[in-house]
């Protein structure tokens, strides 16, 4: 896997951009009594981005949520990003953004493209009810958000869509090719953690304690699959040892242990 790519100057990060806002009314070109549009601490699915004139709708998994201290995180569907951002009124203008570079079907790849091209330069946010529409001047750029509530850890069905090897930067790689949609994970209200790890079902005891996930024995099935379901079914045995830290971004979970080996996933539905 390689380290993410830092994109300086694409889009994407306008979308972040609203992240950043630090405060109200108080930015250059925000007209006096004008309070910076309310993104900060907020989390959105992205419904569709246009391109040179061009909409295309987005895939699932895709969303972005935007922190109180001038960050954004996302995933465009098929890679995640992240980038600093400021907010003056209703303009958004991006500083800076990195996106992983993990491998995604052609129809993912293609809006992930779109997105990218369609966040550049500064862009005006208009937000209605529960949709926040950032477009460019001339409309030719846009990308479309809908406000979704953040899922609970406890309850969702989540579908493991990457894996993190660790280290100082927590390096995310792809799942083995093959393998994808294949691992869904539940903590459920029991107690206990269910679900499958690419192959076999698997059941154990799960304590959650603030931000820590404590397993007890794990049971799983016999069953013999694929290559690529059994190599990401063992990845994930292993990262299921020792006490868990957790952390939700909207309607993705992050999990790791001690070392930052863990792995990421997105809420189905």
């Amino acid at each position: 896997m390689k380290k993410p790519r830092v994109l300086a100057g694409t889009a994407l990060a306008l979308l972040l951009l609203s992240a950043c806002g630090t405060g109200t009314g108080g930015g250059p070109g925000a007209g006096a009594g004008s309070p910076d549009l309310p993104v900060a601490g907020t989390s959105w699915t992205i419904a569709a981005a246009t391109a040179d004139g061009v909409r295309s709708v987005a895939p699932s998994g895709a969303a972005v949520a935007f922190d109180a201290n001038g960050r954004a995180r996302g995933n465009s569907g098929c890679n995640h990003f992240g980038a600093s951002v400021t907010v003056h009124g209703d303009t958004l203008t991006v500083r800076q953004e990195e996106v992983t570079e993990m491998g995604c079907d052609a129809d993912r790849l293609r809006f992930e493209t779109a997105l990218l091209k369609a966040f550049s330069g500064e862009l005006r946010g208009r937000q209605s009810g529960t949709s926040l529409v950032l477009a460019s001047a001339d409309g030719r750029r846009a990308v479309e958000l809908t406000a979704e509530a953040d899922a609970p850890l406890v309850g969702t069905a989540w579908t493991v869509d990457g894996l993190l090897d660790g280290g100082a930067e927590g390096t995310a790689t792809s799942l083995p090719a093959g393998s994808e949609g294949r691992a869904r994970l539940t903590f459920g209200k029991d107690g206990r953690l269910s679900g499958s790890l690419g192959c076999n079902r698997v059941t154990a005891p799960a304590r959650i304690s603030g931000r820590t996930i404590t397993l007890g024995a794990i049971a799983t099935t016999r069953m013999i699959c694929t290559v690529p379901q059994m190599d990401l079914e063992t990845a994930l045995y292993e990262r299921l040892d020792g006490p868990l830290t957790y952390r939700l971004d909207h309607r993705t979970l992050t999990v790791t242990d001690a070392d930052g080996q863990g792995f990421t996933a997105k809420a189905a539905g």
